[in-house]
């Protein structure tokens, strides 16, 4: 396994809608450990395809326990929202917003050999739910801020400094990334 590289707001492919998985086997299998063990290596609650740079339907997950991975996933909110609780983002380094999110979710896709996944949620697993599948259809958590916090997050986004936040987190995020190709690179 390897740590991978996680993809900076800024980036194109956190803005496109990834594509639907029709390949299964090992290079599918092997992305899918890559990407729990580098959701791990940065204390992530969650990972989508598009943060380590491919254009795919998969996202992994490890939230008060609960750990995973969801190919393809379909989501189902309710229509009730859950009290609004900070968030932030690792493709948004160094920023965190209160955001909105809904109460309840249902998740369906499937796993690597293909049987189906069918989750309900609520509480931080569904917000989890919810930001990954964002990703996967070209939205960042920015993109639901209102008011006053949407402006504060563009401002530092625009900021000269918010550039050298997103370059040391991509400096010292680098030391720990690996290569399936070169042995103990990501130890």
């Amino acid at each position: 396994m390897a740590i991978l590289s996680i993809r900076i707001i800024g980036d194109p492919v956190l803005r496109t809608v990834a594509e639907e998985v029709t390949s299964f086997g090992p290079d599918l299998a092997k992305l899918i450990a890559d990407m729990h063990e580098t959701m791990l290596d940065v204390r992530g609650a969650g990972l989508a395809a598009p943060q380590v740079g491919v254009n795919k339907r998969i996202f992994t997950y490890s939230v008060d326990g609960d750990e995973g991975y969801i190919i393809n996933p379909i989501l189902v909110s309710s229509d009730d929202m859950a009290p609004a609780e900070p968030e932030g983002c690792l493709s948004v380094p160094g920023m965190g917003f209160t955001v909105e999110r809904h109460r309840w979710v249902r998740v369906t896709g499937v796993n690597l050999h293909g049987q189906a996944i069918d989750m309900e949620a609520t509480g931080t697993l569904a917000k989890c739910f919810q930001h990954e599948t964002d990703h996967l259809n070209g939205k960042l958590y920015v993109d639901r801020l209102e008011g006053e916090d949407r402006k504060s997050a563009l401002r530092a986004i625009r900021m000269a400094n918010y550039h050298d936040v997103t370059a040391e987190t991509v400096a010292k995020r680098a030391q720990t990334v690996g290569s399936a190709f070169s042995a103990g690179a990501a130890e």
